[in-house]
């Protein structure tokens, strides 16, 4: 039992021991303590506000991307409409150019028909006046005195004409 029920000059050392640790730890480490928890509560609230500060920015970057992705959208849109009305352009001015070349060919065409004609035309009454004044000339030279000699020999002389 004694064990169990301690003297009294040990409970005085005890006790002694115990203040006097509690001092010293009072004096020169609780300070050491305190100061690193304070500290660490410090490091602590600035990570928070750093973090708080970070996400904030996040967010405001993620606004920022997002409308400069709208942004770039709207500008692919109106680059690609601006390409579209280009090709309409460009599409519709060659369609008008082959118009104008092709009425240009086909104007060239008539008159080159036209002229074309006029020649042919012009060359067939020559040769028509050429062949009267032969048969004029060949009628005046051979001086019938029968009229019905006259006209059978203008007879032969055409057929002869035709078949040249």
């Amino acid at each position: 039992m004694q064990l169990l029920t301690p003297a009294l000059g040990l409970i005085i050392w005890t006790l002694l021991a115990f203040l006097i640790v509690f001092f010293l730890l009072k004096k020169f480490a609780w300070p050491m303590i305190l100061g690193g928890l304070a500290q660490r509560e410090k490091n602590i609230a600035d990570s928070l506000a750093t973090a708080e500060k970070i996400k904030l920015e996040m967010a405001q970057l993620k606004n920022d991307n997002e409308a400069i992705l709208t942004q770039a959208r709207e500008e692919r849109s109106i680059m690609i409409k601006e390409a579209k009305e280009t090709k309409d352009k460009m599409i519709s001015d060659a369609k008008e150019e082959a118009k104008v070349q092709a009425n240009k060919i086909i104007a060239e065409a008539h008159a080159s028909i036209q002229n074309q004609k006029m020649a042919a035309l012009t060359e067939i009454k020559n040769q028509v006046g050429s062949l009267v004044l032969e048969v004029s000339e060949k009628v005046l030279r051979k001086e019938l005195a029968d009229k019905a000699q006259q006209e059978a020999y203008i007879r032969t002389l055409a057929a002869e004409m035709k078949l040249n």
